[in-house]
């Protein structure tokens, strides 16, 4: 990089003419040089570059019909920092082509994406993670525009016919089942990780079926534990159509958390007189409660995931009372 204009351009087409096999550079190469006739870059202490420093890096081979290697240059993992381990984790997971969005959105994640609307890259997001961050201001609009916004909001919005209000716009789920993957069907560990990310940023049917097709396409048939777990993302889906705002599934019962009870919408609303409904013709299994101003629904005889969404289902198609 502080070689002279002429010596500089003189030395790259040298080496894109055959000139010499090797050639020596700092991270100059990586502002768009483009040289197909190579097919290798050893990248030295490759632990102190970030993320899109490397990508840009390794794009410099690989760029014509020859195929190419990347080697990465560290010292022992055991040594490097965790941001650092997260980088090359990340620039060897996502290797394929087009992935450059996912390498923006870890590098995103591991950086912290600063204030949202200053300039300033540094505070607590740096501590929460971008997914964290993004998810509280969320909840926080929704707040807003369901509590000190409520008129105005009515007045503007319309459900469209086919269409159910929402009333939530997240659900936690709490279980004691065993939903996982477990490592002698994925042994790779940020594989793994990565998956459980990928499915839980999941909210379309096909987007799911898509996800398990692939998962047996690649690691073979889908154990129990793992079926278990994709069927989670359904049934949130479903309870937050219901205006759930948690879901604990224990002790093979289902207890479903109501909105909160200052959103009074909801409690006049089609949804919530479904659950009437189930909750009416089914007395036995059913048991409506009210701990400290939080009310819930406990139903009984939920053994499995697969049940929880069924009933959950059920009670979508109920007559509105």
């Amino acid at each position: 990089g502080q070689m002279e204009p002429e010596k500089l351009e003189q030395a790259i087409i040298d080496f894109t003419n055959y000139d010499y096999d090797v050639l020596i550079a700092t991270t100059i190469i990586e502002s768009g040089i483009d040289m197909p006739n190579t097919n290798t870059i050893i990248i030295n202490n490759a632990q102190n570059f970030g993320l899109s420093e490397l990508h840009q890096l390794r794009g410099r081979v690989g760029r014509s019909n020859k195929k190419a290697f990347c080697y990465l240059l560290t010292p022992p993992l055991r040594e490097l920092s965790v941001d650092a381990r997260r980088r090359l984790q990340a620039i060897e997971s996502f290797s394929e082509l087009g992935s450059g969005i996912h390498i923006a959105m870890q590098d995103l994640d591991i950086r912290g994406a600063g204030n949202l609307l200053g300039a300033e890259q540094s505070g607590f997001i740096a501590d929460l993670g971008y997914e964290t961050y993004q998810k509280i201001l969320k909840e926080a609009v929704e707040e807003l525009k369901n509590e000190e916004f409520t008129d105005v909001y009515n007045e503007n919005s319309v459900v469209l016919p086919g269409e159910r209000e929402t009333f939530v716009s997240d659900c936690t789920i709490e279980s004691d089942m065993e939903l996982l993957f477990p490592n002698s069907y994925i042994p790779n560990d940020s594989e793994r990780i990565s998956l459980y990310q990928e499915l839980d940023n999941m909210e379309r049917a096909s987007d799911i079926q898509a996800f398990s097709a692939k998962l047996e396409d690649r690691f073979g048939r889908i154990p129990h534990e793992g079926k278990e777990l994709i069927r989670i993302v359904t049934l949130r889906q479903l309870a937050k159509q219901l205006g759930m705002e948690k879901v604990v599934l224990k002790q093979e019962k289902m207890n479903l958390f109501f909105v909160s009870d200052n959103n009074i919408r909801y409690f006049q609303s089609p949804v919530f007189g479904k659950v009437l409904s189930y909750l009416q013709k089914n007395p036995r299994q059913c048991q409506l409660r009210e701990i400290k101003g939080k009310r819930s629904i406990s139903i009984t005889h939920i053994k499995t995931v697969e049940e929880a969404v069924l009933t959950l289902q059920n009670i979508l198609e109920q007559e509105e009372l």
